[in-house]
This record gives structure tokens, C-alpha cells and sequence, in this order.
């Protein structure tokens, strides 16, 4: 199992900076890949960051990580209102090394953007 636990949201001023940590956990054969995720109200949950992200988000949404510290990390920049989500990070994983890929979710947590 990998455990998936985000925090850094909070209120946040249009134009303004956020930074979301992800710290995973567990006992599992590898990690294959991580991301981060949104969704808003009434939306569906959206792709913004990892492998495969689009250059739109890329130029805001910046994926990093700490492999020693076991922490991925979402920079976010110049924010507006539209950017108001839960935020997700995701991992896909083995759990063993003949085992089929499984993804994990974290909690989630909550970015408002509001002036």
C-alpha cells in the first residue's frame, strides 16, 4: 500500500503563489509515477501536473521532488479564481515487482483563490 498525504492549501490572493507538498509512505516495490490532480465544484477531477502535463499548465503548475525527503511538491504561480480545486496527488505503483500498476490518492486539500 502507499500512503498519500497533501497539505499546503489555504487561501490565496488572485496572482498569487501556492506551494503543495505530497509526502508518500508505505511498503511497495516501486513507484512508477506521481502527479497532481484538481477538481473543482461540480467539475470533473483534471489532470494539471506529472508526465504528459500540457504546456498551458506547465507554465503555472510546476512538479517537483525530494526523493529524500519523500515529498513531491506542486509549485503554483499567478493564481486566479478559476484555480479554486481540492488538490490531489496521485502515485501509481507496484506493489510487487510482478504486480500490475495500482493507483493511490491522496486526501486532498483545499486551494481558494479569492480576493
Amino acid at each position: 500500500q502507499v500512503q498519500l498525504v497533501e497539505s499546503g492549501g489555504g487561501l490565496v490572493q488572485p496572482g498569487g503563489s501556492l506551494r503543495l507538498s505530497c509526502v508518500w509512505s508505505g511498503s511497495f516495490f516501486s513507484i512508477l509515477g506521481m502527479g497532481w490532480y484538481r477538481q473543482a465544484p461540480g467539475k470533473q477531477r483534471e489532470f494539471i501536473a506529472g508526465a504528459d502535463a500540457s504546456s498551458a499548465m506547465k507554465a503555472r503548475f510546476i512538479m517537483s521532488s525530494d526523493n529524500a525527503k519523500n515529498t513531491l511538491y506542486l509549485q503554483m504561480n499567478n493564481l486566479n479564481l478559476d484555480d479554486t480545486a481540492v488538490y490531489y496527488c496521485a502515485a501509481e505503483a507496484l506493489l510487487y515487482r510482478e504486480g500490475s500498476p495500482v493507483r493511490y490518492w491522496g486526501q486532498g486539500t483545499q486551494v481558494t483563490v479569492s480576493s
